[in-house]
């Protein structure tokens, strides 16, 4: 389960960012994740609990939005919304495409005290 690993690193680097701002709590973090990103959202929050136990953000919450994938077809130029990566252009039914949007994993925002 990679996504205790994917928690554990957002709240290290939103401890470190809260320090630099003299915070003494974290009481929210907000994060984008793209739905091609690898990431079982259901497993991260899961894993949220034992990620910020013990530290400055043990009482955060953890606020996740999603970023739907988009795909630019590489044969006709259309973009279109990617389900998976079996998704054919909407246009012209190529397989033959780059994913410009939905493998996001970014920090949007902190909340501290």
């Amino acid at each position: 389960m990679h996504e205790l690993s994917i928690a554990m690193s957002i709240v290290e680097l939103a401890e470190g960012e809260a320090r630099k701002a003299c915070a003494t709590s974290i009481s929210k973090v907000e994060v984008e994740i793209g739905t091609m990103a690898g990431i079982e959202t259901e497993a991260l929050v899961f894993a949220w609990d034992a990620a910020i136990s013990g530290t400055i953000a043990n009482k955060a919450e953890l606020i996740i939005h999603s970023i739907t994938a988009e795909g630019h077809c590489l044969e006709c130029g259309n973009d279109f919304p990617v389900s998976s990566f079996f998704t054919e252009c909407a246009h012209c039914k190529s397989f033959r495409y780059q994913i410009t949007k939905g493998k996001e994993l970014r920090v949007r925002s902190l909340t501290v005290d």
